[in-house]
């Protein structure tokens, strides 16, 4: 715990020394990522307002109800804090607090009426939001953020070789994706996120809501899910065959959506731009006809959030640095017949490679 302590100070530290370099006053974090990646505390948002106010000087405060002290002094023993009972102001509190001048930087999902208060409280303050801050700083993952992701990588692994153990045929897509919560829980994960069961003509959409169809012998099954542990994400995709073998056409889109994420995974290394690697799975799904049914981004960031930069998207020239985490996941979506996606999580490596951190079998996998 100590050593952990001592890694969310130097991050304060350094969020600090960008407020300065950006001359901005302060950062107001409400819960969130950027407050756990910070300050290790981790609670649900609600109608009454926690607040981290770190200032450009790099004092560091919590502000929050009385009653939550107790939670926040335990997960953050070193930092001060500032509590407001039932009838009091905690928007003049966290204004009193902001003691530099300058631009004041709010969370990114810090919600309306907190961001509203807050203005009030501070009339005559620009606002930006914190990701100004806070993006390149959490961009980078360090070795400990790195291992975390390893291990709620493998732990989502593990669950998807045990559920095709177990019988779809006959199953709705709902009860699949139950077993898969079971499953994430069980190989380890403290939070379930999604489960995106996609079978038959449903794979076609992306995200589709897990639902009522009933699976049957020859569907092509869509399987997206993941959770974290410790807080950090899992992110995985495979795409299964129900029955003795896939028929030709779900093989070969198979076997190209494979090939393309093999080269996103060649083109991702230290050096190039986000946007290389989205050009380099498009290009192999495009020679092989399928283009205009690749419909988004090869990848995403993946950290305290599921989503978050660098995009692996056309027009993010974003250069990729040892120590970034995301996806890769190209995807063939025909309508009104099926889809087939492929994703791992990947990070760039000391050595400029990308490693991946998911090693489930890629195959186009068969289930009963």
């Amino acid at each position: 715990m100590p050593s952990e302590r001592a890694s969310f100070a130097e991050r304060r530290t350094r969020a600090a020394a960008k407020l300065r370099e950006r001359d901005f006053g302060a950062l107001l974090l409400s819960p969130g990522a950027d407050l756990f990646y910070l300050a290790g505390y981790q609670i649900f948002a609600s109608e009454r307002l926690t607040c981290l106010v770190l200032d450009r000087d790099g004092t560091a405060t919590i502000v929050c109800p009385a009653f939550e002290a107790p939670r926040a002094a335990v997960a953050s023993p070193e930092l001060a804090r500032a509590t407001w009972e039932e009838t009091d102001d905690p928007y003049a509190m966290v204004a009193s607090l902001v003691r530099s001048s300058g631009t004041v930087a709010v969370a990114d999902q810090m919600w309306a009426a907190f961001v509203l208060g807050l203005q009030q409280a501070l009339p005559r303050r620009a606002f930006a939001v914190a990701s100004e801050i806070t993006r390149g700083l959490r961009m980078r993952k360090d070795a400990a953020e790195v291992e975390a992701l390893r291990l709620v990588s493998e732990s989502a692994d593990r669950a998807y070789a045990r559920i095709l153990e177990r019988p779809f045929a006959g199953r709705t897509e709902r009860e699949i994706g139950v077993d898969l919560a079971e499953l994430l829980r069980s190989e380890g994960h403290e939070e379930v996120g999604f489960t995106i069961v996609a079978s038959g003509a449903n794979g076609a959409s992306p995200h589709h809501d897990t639902g009522d169809r009933r699976i049957a012998e020859g569907d092509t099954v869509v399987l997206d899910f993941g959770g974290a542990m410790r807080g950090y994400r899992s992110d995985i995709t495979r795409t299964v065959h129900v029955g003795k073998s896939g028929g030709s056409e779900e093989q070969k889109v198979h076997d190209v959506v494979r090939r393309a994420q093999d080269a996103g995974y060649a083109a991702a290394r230290k050096g190039a731009s986000a946007e290389s690697v989205d050009g380099a799975s498009r290009r192999v799904i495009d020679e092989a006809g399928y283009g205009r049914f690749f419909i988004h981004r090869t990848g995403h960031g993946i950290g305290l959030d599921g989503h978050e930069h660098p995009y692996l998207v056309r027009g993010n020239r974003e250069i990729l640095e040892p120590g970034m985490t995301f996806s890769i996941e190209p995807g063939i979506y025909l309508p009104g017949r099926f889809g087939v996606r492929i994703e791992d999580i990947a990070v760039i490596d000391n050595d400029g490679s990308a490693r991946p951190l998911n090693r489930a079998d890629h195959a186009f996998a068969t289930v009963s």
